[in-house]
């Protein structure tokens, strides 16, 4: 099991998202925040879609110095596409709106990449969740904007907020990843990274 393996080394979560918190959180392992500089989330403008979260997720926990022996460092990046292309964060009110009115009535991916690094090892993994949503009013869009703001999220949602609850018909993949950690697969890919 984990938790036994695990106890030789000093676990660190590069993000500061209180969700990806929450979710390394779930799997019953102690853990602790460490950021770096701040990182600059930029990838090549030819670059596979599919490749992006795990670029980001690299460049992020090579952005965190490894300050003791038995450090395990885990950063992530999540990411939402649509016709092969990224939807970021929403930088206002009117690109939430507009990013959410091409995610009505259709299907789009969302990609986290992992990265887990110590002083003398790293590897990588991604997970993809196709999502379903239906179509969705104005008057729905701007509730959901207006009431929880997520200016911070990519494609401008998040599936455990009200816009999941009432939007999305069905998903294929893990939920989690969605959030933004996809667990089951890190619980897996860690086990083995430890061994």
């Amino acid at each position: 099991m984990l938790t036994e393996k695990i106890k030789d080394y000093n676990i660190l979560l590069g993000s500061q998202s209180p969700r990806r918190k929450e979710l390394l959180a779930m799997l019953n392992i102690n853990f602790q925040v460490r950021l770096g500089d701040d990182f600059d989330e930029v990838f090549p403008d030819d670059m596979d879609v599919n490749d992006v979260p795990l670029f980001l997720s690299r460049g992020k926990s090579h952005n965190i110095p490894l300050v003791n022996s038995n450090d395990l460092l885990i950063t992530s990046d999540t990411i939402v596409v649509l016709d092969d292309n990224v939807l970021g964060k929403p930088a206002d009110y009117y690109d939430a709106f507009n990013m959410l009115k091409a995610l009505s009535g259709r299907s789009h991916k969302v990609i986290t990449g992992v990265y887990f690094r110590t002083n003398n090892k790293e590897i990588g993994f991604c997970s993809t969740t196709q999502v379903f949503f239906k179509n969705l009013s104005d008057s729905e869009i701007e509730f959901y904007i207006n009431n929880y703001k997520p200016y911070d999220k990519a494609g401008s949602y998040g599936i455990q907020e009200w816009i999941g609850a009432i939007g999305v018909e069905r998903i294929e993949g893990s939920y989690f990843n969605v959030m933004g950690l996809p667990v089951q697969q890190l619980y897996t890919e860690l086990l083995k990274f430890i061994n």
